[in-house]
């Protein structure tokens, strides 16, 4: 984990983390639990189907984004939560054996007026899958610290 502060999340600066790797048994897993759908939970069913095979959940795939977005671009010093996404997209199915990798952009950031020790950053993010197609975006607006005094 690496220390970020608000003032660190600069305009027009692009990132990327991962890849992390979608597995098959992950994706039937997570489906189960929270999307019971035939295309996410059964390869048979899934073959016969709109995208010809098991794919994984819109919702699974965001779940994967955050993983890399709390490890690797939020930081636990200065990360104070999210009042919400917008504009969240489902681009191109995920299957299993796709290699992820999260891409962000700062689009904007800006201190808070009534509570100036925080900004309020906003972020394009997306999932790019390994042939370089993005297959996830929204936008992000978080809260987080600005750099105390003395920090490096």
């Amino acid at each position: 984990m690496i220390e970020r502060w608000f003032e660190d999340y600069v305009p027009g600066t692009t990132a990327e983390a991962g890849p992390i790797r979608v597995e098959e048994a992950e994706v039937v897993e997570f489906a189960r639990r929270f999307d019971p759908q035939p295309f996410h939970v059964d390869a048979e069913a899934a073959a016969r189907g709109p995208f010809g095979g098991l794919i994984a959940s819109g919702w699974h795939t965001c779940a994967l984004m955050m993983r890399l977005l709390a490890e690797e671009y939020l930081s636990p010093v200065s990360s104070l939560g999210s009042p919400g996404i917008d504009e969240l997209r489902w681009l191109a199915p995920v299957r299993p054996g796709d290699e992820l990798v999260l891409r962000t952009t700062v689009e904007d950031a800006r201190v808070s007026r009534s509570k100036p020790d925080r900004g309020i950053v906003t972020t394009l993010v997306e999932m790019v899958d390994q042939a370089g197609s993005a297959v996830l975006r929204l936008r992000a607006t978080n809260l987080v610290r600005t750099r105390p005094a003395g920090a490096g």
